[in-house]
């Protein structure tokens, strides 16, 4: 291992998770908004009712991502990995050949059980162990390829035109095997774990939030960098924890809906090729903001450009909503579609990093895959909300455009709760206070002495 130092280790990991990345976005998290017009289509469907699966998908996520996360905390990636690869892909395969609509929702219960163990989570703690000063950028590296999958959407459009829906979803299931299986194989639980440190460079000195620190041996020249280690039972007493999780929830709230975007879109009036386009355009915003946090994401207060972040977001869903709108005796047109494609994309794009860096830089890598993995139960929650609430609103008022509008409104709650969220070293000391009162020793406040 130590022969593969240059360039360091880390950074292969988020190429090869990266690169999952991009074809699960592609193919899924931005590209399945294409396959529910033609599957409609096929079955005549309600829009609730394929709302809802969508919305199983994200409670279904929900549930499983904290056992996912203590399971890498413990075990490491690659056999995780490994299952939710072929999980995965056969969960493709299988929507291929659906029939029913309970052959469309248990085919959705596959993709969700094999993308929590195969995709995201695995990769986010994976490249989150392997970095701490240059953790934002890492993550912002790795989130951006999901960014880099949207920019398919007009030739999965015409993919699918061309040769038909089933045989695409067929393609998704084989493609996603064989770009999976090799990733596994590059994949590493931390970098202490086969004589390197984490960053490529000095030894880490994690502080624990019970006042003691551990490190790695060290040379005589090597200089430290302290990590916060704070654990996940001191996690869920703070303030902080809650506060940053409904604030990423709400925006998962409204960027669940994303796979609704392409048939709003066809909705509001635009011909398919200009509403792919656009739908593919807010990939080239969200990989700008995602590309952004890598190169400023570790240099300003990850707060200040998360409340930055949330703000451009209601901006896009506003200007989503707004295409075609007639306010009073005006009618908009598609002047608000800029708003949509910059904004929406910026402010998704760069949360999505921050958020993920944050946590780390608040509470270490000790037990950060449990913490990701129910901060994204959370999320899942909020997640399952969004499709369900639009679809539902669709089939009452006949239009995606008052549920983006009630998407937009609920957001706006997030920029004053981001703007108020506590400093890590207030929560760190405030994590050591609960450690305290757990073990009121004779003489030292920590257990064991």
């Amino acid at each position: 291992m130590k022969s593969l130092k240059q360039p360091f280790y880390g950074w292969w990991i988020v190429g090869a998770g990266g690169i999952v990345q991009w074809y699960t976005s592609a193919v899924f998290w931005r590209g399945f908004q294409a396959f529910i017009p033609p599957i409609l289509s096929t079955f005549g469907w309600s829009h609730g009712a394929t709302a809802a699966a969508i919305s199983l998908q994200r409670s279904e996520s929900g549930m499983i991502s904290p056992f996912v996360g203590a399971l890498l905390d413990k075990y490491g990636p690659r056999k995780a990995m490994a299952f939710g690869v072929f999980v995965t892909g056969g969960g493709f395969i299988f929507m291929s050949q659906m029939q029913t609509l309970w052959h469309f929702y248990l085919a959705i219960t596959l993709l969700t059980l094999g993308m929590s163990f195969g995709t995201f989570i695995v990769f986010v703690v994976t490249v989150a162990n392997w970095f701490i000063r240059k953790r934002a950028r890492a993550l912002a590296t790795l989130m951006s390829f999901s960014a880099i999958g949207g920019l398919t959407l007009p030739l999965l459009v015409a993919s699918i035109d061309h040769f038909g829906w089933r045989e695409m979803l067929f393609a998704a299931g084989i493609g996603f095997w064989i770009i999976g299986f090799p990733a596994t194989l590059v994949m590493r639980r931390r970098p202490e774990d086969h004589g390197m440190q984490p960053d490529g460079g000095p030894e880490t000195i994690s502080d624990n939030a019970d006042g003691t620190g551990t490190t790695q041996p060290a040379t005589p020249r090597t200089s430290r960098l302290r990590e916060q280690a704070i654990t996940m039972r001191q996690a869920v007493k703070l303030r902080f924890f809650w506060q940053l999780a409904i604030v990423t929830s709400l925006s998962q709230l409204v960027s669940s809906t994303n796979l609704f975007h392409f048939a709003a879109l066809l909705e509001y009036g635009m011909t398919a090729t200009l509403a792919a386009s656009a739908a593919g355009a807010v990939a080239i915003g969200d990989l700008g903001g995602r590309a952004g946090m890598a190169i400023i994401g570790d240099r300003f207060d990850k707060r200040n450009m998360l409340t930055v972040a949330m703000l451009m977001q209601t901006v896009g869903v506003a200007g989503l909503a707004g295409i075609n709108a007639t306010v009073g005796s005006v009618n908009l047109g598609l002047w608000p579609l800029p708003f949509f494609i910059v904004f929406f994309g910026l402010g998704f794009g760069s949360s999505i990093p921050l958020r993920l860096s944050i946590l780390g830089d608040y509470f270490g890598r000790a037990s950060y895959g449990s913490i990701i993995g129910l901060t994204s139960s959370v999320n899942a929650l909020f997640g399952a909300a969004g499709p369900a609430l639009v679809g539902l609103v669709h089939d009452i008022e006949g239009t995606y455009r008052l549920g983006f509008v009630i998407l937009g409104s609920t957001l706006l709650i997030a920029i004053p709760m981001t703007l108020t969220l506590e400093p890590a070293g207030r929560v760190a000391a405030k994590a050591r206070t609960l450690t305290r009162r757990s073990y009121p020793a004779h003489g030292r406040d920590r257990p064991g002495t």
